[in-house]
């Protein structure tokens, strides 16, 4: 028979446990039982005083982000807000119903208390926990960058030297002036100095960068960024180096401003690498970005194999690129196409850049080949690197399969990283702003995704999707290769 109509009676009091309301497969079950939190404790000790009101814990902190990486979520404020509803998410951060949760802007002032150091050893302790289970293989590593746009708009731009006499001008007052853009900026260089980058480096050939001109007025660090087919955004480069295991293991994670070369840092991050994991990499894989001739150079004397191919010159010439050109290295010339001789005609060892052939003039006039050749009247010339060696050697890593099999790992091991960041953990665009914050946002995002390895190893857990903890112990488990 049809029953009575359901009444609502829901402000009387109930007493529940949430223990028994989560189910025992639950994905934020096996998460607490893989993940032991105890250490932030110890990371975040020297960050507090001795004395005066208890904080919220650091750990409550570091799971609330968590379930912010693991739920897609990019606001503390709808983090919190989710979670005063959700049992799960109250189960996993240790809140019983009857407690009330942190403020959100709790979240923000502890984030700023911690500081970077703090973010660092947070993903290097999840880093290390994968070495400890075996993830990470060590024998080669894979370099690579992607461009994430800032929170920030072109039209927040103003003239850099407008900032400069506001600062002026502030300096004059006599109450002490309110923080400044430009003293925000300061600390923008500390991570750029710890990769031996001058922050008042000249861009080279005369190039001048916007942001030697021009400054946001939201995010200094911020710089003018372009991609194909897409306007001019402001924005930074994540710089990834992975272990080339199965596991795919981020082995170090840096932020940096969109006007510094993905090459720049390559060297530094290497050195880290394989001090902090103690790694003996018998191979770099990364792409012709990372192909400069300092690189090469170091990596190879390493002893360690440079799989990166190399920028071919005389596909971006009307003219003879110089791979049509044969040095012979006993008498110290080139020899062009029609058997002209080009001698050494200046070097410069101080810079460390190139020694220049060049061809007699009037051999080269009278060649009938001129016109394809080249365009002036004084000469053929050439440019040959000081570490033309390395380069050649290099050159010769590219015909074996080991390399192609290389340049195929490339893509499908780095590359999709960036893809689970962007498309899963809301990395297309920093929630954060300044360089300092972007990458505490950069370093919690690869420790996430070194943690759901971790875990896929460990065994999964009952969760079908990244943005779907909730509501998932209805759902039938899947398999960790699916998941990943």
């Amino acid at each position: 028979m049809l029953g009575p109509p359901k009444t609502r009676d829901l402000d009387r009091p109930v007493l529940i446990a949430i223990e028994s309301y989560v189910p025992k497969d639950h994905f934020y079950r096996h998460l607490h039982r893989v993940l032991d939190l105890s250490f932030v404790r110890a990371l975040a000790a020297d960050c507090y005083a001795s004395g005066g009101r208890p904080s919220i814990d650091p750990i409550v902190f570091f799971k609330l982000h968590l379930l912010m990486f693991f739920e897609g979520i990019r606001s503390e404020r709808k983090l919190l807000e989710q979670a005063s509803y959700n049992l799960a998410m109250r189960w996993y951060a240790g809140y019983n119903m009857d407690e009330p949760l942190p403020d959100h802007s709790s979240l923000s002032k502890i984030r700023a208390r911690l500081g970077l150091p703090v973010f660092r050893r947070f993903f290097e302790t999840i880093t290390e926990q994968c070495v400890t289970a075996g993830l990470v293989r060590g024998d080669e590593l894979i370099f690579d960058a992607t461009r994430i746009r800032a929170t920030a708009s072109m039209d927040s731009l103003i003239p850099r030297l407008r900032l400069l006499t506001e600062e002026h001008l502030a300096a004059l007052e006599p109450a002490e002036p309110p923080t400044t853009l430009w003293e925000m900026n300061d600390a923008r260089w500390d991570l750029l100095e710890e990769c031996r980058l001058d922050p008042e480096r000249s861009a080279s050939d005369g190039y001048e960068r916007k942001s030697d001109r021009q400054v946001s007025t939201t995010d200094p660090d911020a710089v003018a960024m372009r991609t194909s087919g897409q306007k001019a955004a402001l924005g930074f480069h994540n710089h990834y180096v992975i272990d080339g295991g199965k596991a795919r293991i981020i082995l170090n994670a840096l932020v940096t401003p969109a006007d510094v070369m993905e090459n720049a840092p390559m060297l530094p991050l290497l050195r880290r690498a394989i001090f902090r994991w103690k790694v003996r990499p018998k191979r770099v894989i990364a792409d012709t970005t990372y192909g400069t001739a300092e690189n090469i150079r170091q990596i190879e004397e390493s002893g360690i194999r440079a799989y990166i191919p190399l920028p071919d010159w005389g596909q971006r010439t009307p003219y003879y690129g110089p791979s049509l050109f044969t040095y012979d290295a006993e008498r110290d010339i080139y020899l062009c196409p029609q058997g002209a001789t080009l001698r050494r005609n200046k070097m410069n060892r101080t810079a460390r850049k190139v020694v220049r052939y060049q061809a007699d003039a009037a051999v080269c006039n009278a060649c009938p080949v001129k016109a394809a050749c080249t365009p002036g009247e004084h000469g053929r010339g050439i440019a040959r690197s000081f570490d033309a060696d390395y380069l050649d050697r290099v050159r010769g890593y590219h015909e074996t399969e080991e390399y192609k099999k290389a340049m195929r790992k490339r893509k499908v091991w780095i590359e999709p990283l960036f893809g689970e960041a962007k498309q899963w953990h809301g990395m297309r665009q920093y929630r954060l702003r300044g360089l300092t914050k972007v990458n505490m946002e950069g370093l919690f995002i690869a420790a996430g995704q070194n943690l759901k390895r971790l875990l896929s190893a460990k065994g999964w857990g009952r969760r079908p999707w990244p943005d779907g903890a909730t509501g998932c112990a209805d759902l039938k488990p899947k398999t960790s290769a699916m998941l990943i």
